[in-house]
């Protein structure tokens, strides 16, 4: 019997901040709403006033779980945690009908995903707005009256039981029948992510709160150094660094004259020419200011010598504090800042020109190429800054805000935010965490047991060989064959072109030209290396212009899973090129790899775990994470190699594909998540 339940809950708010999942000890179970395929209605009540029969409803609930060959839910991740948690047990068949939804829609967003706009969208049983009075006058679920919310559940179990035939309907037809692969990895993966959000990840707050210790203290030394190498650049001109606008100005030596015009001028398809004029016309010189300190009261104020634009005051300017007169100003007109030149119109903001993270990391790396040492300084310690103010606001807030009582951070992924199909996060995103191992905030999260361990499971160059496979590169084939490292090779290319660059720095390069981007606007070694990549992996090259070939065809590109993405507006450009190349070259290897690879691999070994106590408690892109027990080490350790040998044969099973280049878990353990060795 096909099973469509619902659940209704009891949520509250700690710290001011709402918390949906069954962790928080105030938060409970009001309602569950059941439909069967017969289309007979249940609703049975739990922490509700008006339940006053001591009826335990428990056990009727476990019938309806127990009988069910499928269980339809719409996000079920949030419906399986409560039964879960509540102590409901279902181990069987899932349809989550958003999830279905977010498939067919192939990567093209057509509104939300909620029931309500599904079934207005589809023209189903609408949902009843009846609750949102009560929860406008600040009332909670079990205050709702009880015929009201078991109407309201009913009416969301009917609804999503008329989406889900709706589904299978058009996932039975020609156009769509290919997507049924995806639909099923999709509801397979949905109940593992389900068990890892309730298993958690244990966090020590002893350590976190040193952490945060750490980040406050070189916040204020990095704020400090900046501020000095302000008044250095910019004399007595007051920055606000967080500021995006003042900040551009000191690295640019510009600001836009009007910055309503100047919005409205550019566009990122402007000619070069076009471009500098709209700069020499439209933006302005920011001139160093200088002030003197103030004779008369002993220096507790100050008089400017110039205009902000490096003129001459009409009038002597009078100290801000004793209001004295008659200072001797300067004509300076000495240029402000940095100096550096925007390299394209895509750096135009509003504001002037971008001070974004990667943007603000190519300048750097002209700087050193240039060995513009005070730039590079600046640079490093700006961008420094502004991940560290990420890291507190982001990470150690959020970590601490959404920790459980229980002691323990349940990590929430979702599969329908991205247009790829890779793994999204909040409360907080673990998915942006840095990858780098001195990344001080991991080595918060650890073994929920004494003497246990934390182990991340991480693919080698998983998106390059995937790129390899996918384009039938037979370079890169052999190369990843061989064990070629080709994030060293990257590296090596763009330091032998005069920019030293890491092996971590490199990984970005790697990737970039399998996602599309090209040399322009970089620094003439990493231009060299975009050069060199396109000429070495011509495989690539061709598979990219093959993928932009079927978007303009079809209007969709289909992956070798079954997967679809869709580009509905897609067109060819005057110049020969194609509108959303970018997307048409990254959506593949992004999917294939981490919405379909990765998934493989984690149902699997969720599947092998399930006789022991160890766990996965998170996944981050391409990497799993597993709490293990003390004595189950040497056996989770069996458990990854076994994933790695069997790893093409799942994939074969799964979509018939024989891949052709080898695929490697590489595993870490150690005392917590930043303190892992290799031991695969």
């Amino acid at each position: 019997m096909k099973v469509t339940i619902d659940v209704e809950t009891n949520t509250q708010k700690r710290d001011g901040k709402l918390h949906l999942d069954p962790f928080e000890p105030d938060n409970s179970l009001v309602l569950v709403g059941i439909r069967t395929d017969a289309g007979v209605d249940y609703a049975f009540p739990f922490d509700h006033p008006e339940h006053v029969s001591k009826h335990n409803y428990h056990e009727r609930v476990q019938w309806f779980l127990d009988e069910a060959t499928v269980l339809i839910c719409h996000n079920a991740a949030y419906e399986l945690q409560w039964l879960w948690e509540c102590g409901f047990k279902y181990d069987g068949a899932i349809w989550d009908t958003m999830l279905v939804e977010y498939v067919l829609q192939r990567g093209d967003k057509q509104g939300s995903l909620s029931l309500e706009a599904c079934a207005e969208r589809h023209d189903l049983t609408r949902k009843l707005g009846t609750l949102k009075e009560y929860y406008a006058k600040g009332l909670n679920t079990n205050d709702i009256p009880l015929d009201e919310l078991s109407e309201y559940c009913l009416t969301d179990v009917k609804a999503t039981q008329e989406l889900s035939d709706l589904q299978w309907r058009k996932l039975n037809t020609k156009e769509y029948s290919i997507l049924l692969d995806t639909v099923i990895l999709t509801n397979e993966l949905c109940k593992v992510l389900a068990d890892t959000y309730c298993n958690g990840i244990s966090v020590d707050t002893n350590i976190l709160n040193d952490v945060r210790e750490e980040f406050e203290k070189e916040k204020l030394e990095l704020t400090s150094q900046l501020q000095k190498d302000i008044q250095d650049l910019m004399g007595d001109t007051k920055i606000n660094l967080s500021s995006p606008e003042q900040l551009s100005w000191v690295i640019y030596s510009r600001k836009p004259r009007d910055k309503n015009v100047w919005a409205n001028s550019y566009s990122e398809y402007m000619k070069d020419i076009q471009w500098r004029d709209l700069i020499r016309l439209e933006t302005t010189t920011v001139f160093k200011t200088l002030a003197e300190k103030c004779k008369t009261c002993s220096g507790r104020g100050y008089i400017r010598k110039t205009k902000k634009d490096g003129t001459p005051y009409s009038k002597d300017n009078k100290c801000a504090v004793c209001h004295s007169e008659g200072f001797i100003y300067n004509d300076t007109k000495q240029i402000a800042g940095l100096k550096f030149k925007a390299p394209s119109s895509k750096w135009a903001s509003a504001n002037g020109f971008s001070t974004g993270k990667d943007n603000l990391k190519h300048l750097q790396a002209v700087a050193k190429s240039k060995e513009m040492t005070q730039a590079e300084q600046f640079l490093s310690k700006v961008i420094r800054l502004n991940a560290v103010e990420s890291y507190i606001s982001t990470y150690v807030n959020g970590i601490e805000a959404y920790t459980k009582p229980d002691g323990k951070l349940h990590v929430s992924l979702m599969q329908h935010r991205t247009a790829t199909g890779r793994l999204s996060g909040s409360n907080p995103n673990m998915q942006n965490m840095p990858r780098g191992g001195t990344f001080p905030v991991k080595k918060v999260f650890v073994s929920r047991w004494d003497n246990g361990k934390i182990m991340e499971a991480d693919f080698a160059q998983l998106e390059f060989r995937v790129a390899a496979f996918l384009s039938n590169d037979g370079v890169a084939i052999e190369e990843v064959k061989t064990g070629f490292d080709v994030h060293s090779y990257t590296a090596k290319v763009i330091s032998d072109a005069g920019q030293k660059t890491s092996r971590q720095e490199a990984k970005a390069h790697t990737f970039a030209p399998l996602y599309g981007a090209t040399g322009y606007g970089r620094t003439p070694a990493e231009a060299a290396y975009y050069e060199h990549f396109t000429e070495k992996y011509q495989g690539i090259k061709l598979w990219h212009t093959r993928l932009a070939e079927e978007a303009l065809t079809h209007r969709y590109i289909t992956i070798p899973s079954g997967r679809q993405y869709s580009f509905p507006n897609v067109q060819r450009r005057p110049n020969g090129g194609v509108t959303y190349f970018t997307n048409i070259k990254n959506y593949p290897v992004q999917g294939f790899a981490t919405a379909d690879i990765v998934p493989v691999a984690m149902i699997h070994i969720h599947k092998l775990l399930k006789t022991f106590k160890s766990c996965i408690v998170n996944t981050v892109h391409d990497s799993i994470v597993i709490d293990i027990h003390p004595d189950e080490e040497k056996g989770v350790l069996e458990i990854i190699n076994k994933t790695n040998t069997e790893l093409e044969d799942l994939i074969n099973t799964k979509w018939g594909i024989t891949f052709n280049v080898p695929l490697l878990l590489e595993a870490k353990i150690g005392p917590n998540w930043l303190d892992t060795k290799d031991v695969i």
